[in-house]
């Protein structure tokens, strides 16, 4: 073969060949009665058998199954059904890809100890002598390459997909068969390695977080001389927010309207509330509750407890709860207490709701918050800041570690399949 071109332009390593997907791979969907390509759903199941889902027969493998790291709340199908999908049994080591939503999402099944079959949204693909296993075609999907590949043949814009036929028209270079294998040897052991080390720095992340925690809690738990418990509503001002109805009925773009403070606003937000995304008219401000620079607002239901400080002004909805603090109370030493175990404990205890959890005034004024002399919260916020901008530090390397051993595996894979790995 000489040195050949593949059609990305890269040299491939002697005695590689491009090869048709179609010519050495079996595709199994049982919508299809074929030998090769169908595509799973559950219309199928209902419209052609009774779709039993609690007589456990056999595992109906999804692709959540794979993305919840096999958690054991598998879907299961009656021995009807499973005689039905026949085409669509699945073994252990089988490789599974997705072709609808996420397309290209890869697994290898695992031996579950039950009977299994595919189910919907994804495509069997079940190499023959061509391929050394289907460890080779996964690792293959995992690289940049192929993901581009699967992207390419794509199409959708509000649920992608791709269909069989461009699938099996893709082109994947093929080494010879011993250095298929070893090319699925030196990826496990590197794979490993980089593992290993990953789960290394995401353990020391973990530490790092939970050292923070653990102080946090300690300040709050061993409390010293002067130190006085109070009910959050003997501390400060609590009130909850109001919403004008119907709210589409006040947003505004003027320049005049106010900010509107909702959940929204504080994706990836820490403490600081500086915008918001939307503004209400005044008069809608009349009908809602505002909040100054420096009050507190804490969400009350959904991600409750969680409290932010106010860089801005605005209005909340009834979802919020506003605190007003009093002079003898440092503003970074109260966000610091909210946030500690030792008061979301409380505030857990304290919710209602099995579905959508919630808290009321009347109980978040309930809390019990240890609070000492002014000077020594001061203090306190000083030990708090300078611990938690080590921790900050540590998250970032350890992240900046995560990120690199994640960009050396893609690395990794490149240069396997661009045969430059042995």
């Amino acid at each position: 073969f000489g040195n050949p071109q593949n059609n990305f332009g890269v040299a491939m390593k002697n005695g590689w060949e491009m090869c048709n997907l179609e010519t050495y791979i079996k595709l199994i969907d049982f919508c299809y009665i074929t030998d090769f390509v169908a595509n799973g759903s559950f219309a199928s199941l209902r419209e052609n058998v009774k779709y039993i889902n609690n007589v456990d027969f056999a595992i109906l493998i999804r692709l959540t199954d794979f993305t919840k790291k096999w958690k054991n709340d598998f879907v299961y199908v009656s021995k009807s059904s499973y005689d039905f999908l026949k085409k669509s049994s699945l073994v252990a080591g089988d490789l599974i890809m997705s072709n609808v939503g996420e397309p290209g999402i890869v697994f290898l099944v695992p031996d579950l100890k039950k009977p299994m079959t595919l189910g919907p949204n994804s495509i069997l693909i079940r190499p023959n002598e061509k391929i050394s296993t289907s460890k080779y075609l996964y690792l293959y999907f995992l690289s940049e390459k192929g993901k581009n590949q699967i992207n390419d043949i794509s199409t959708g814009a509000a649920q992608k997909k791709f269909n069989k036929t461009a699938f099996r028209n893709i082109e994947i270079p093929i080494p010879p068969l011993s250095e298929q294998q070893e090319i699925v040897n030196i990826l496990d052991k590197a794979f490993e390695a980089i593992n290993k080390a990953k789960a290394n720095a995401e353990k020391n992340l973990k530490n790092a977080k939970e050292l923070f925690e653990s102080y946090l809690q300690n300040v709050f738990e061993n409390k010293g001389e002067g130190w006085e418990e109070k009910k959050l509503g003997e501390v400060c001002k609590v009130e909850r927010g109001s919403s004008p109805r119907p709210i589409d009925k006040y947003f505004t773009d003027n320049e005049e309207g106010v900010n509107w403070i909702k959940i929204g606003d504080t994706k990836e937000v820490d403490k600081y509330i500086y915008s918001t995304k939307q503004k209400i008219t005044k008069e809608g401000a009349l009908q809602s509750r505002f909040v100054d620079v420096g009050d507190f607002i804490l969400s009350n239901s959904m991600s409750f407890g969680k409290p932010y400080i106010m860089k801005t002004q605005g209005y909340i909805h009834d979802g919020w709860f506003v605190f007003r603090l009093p002079k003898n109370i440092d503003t970074e030493f109260f966000w610091y207490l909210l946030t500690s175990p030792y008061t979301m404990k409380q505030f857990i205890s304290l919710a209602t709701g099995s579905i959508v959890r919630n808290i009321s005034g009347d109980l978040v004024k309930k809390t019990i918050l240890p609070i000492p002399p002014l000077s020594k919260q001061q203090e306190i916020v000083a030990k708090l800041d300078a611990l938690s901008a080590e921790t900050k530090r540590l998250e970032v390397i350890y992240k900046q570690k995560i990120n690199d051993l994640e960009e050396l595996k893609k690395s990794i894979l490149q240069k396997a399949f661009n045969g430059e790995l042995i």
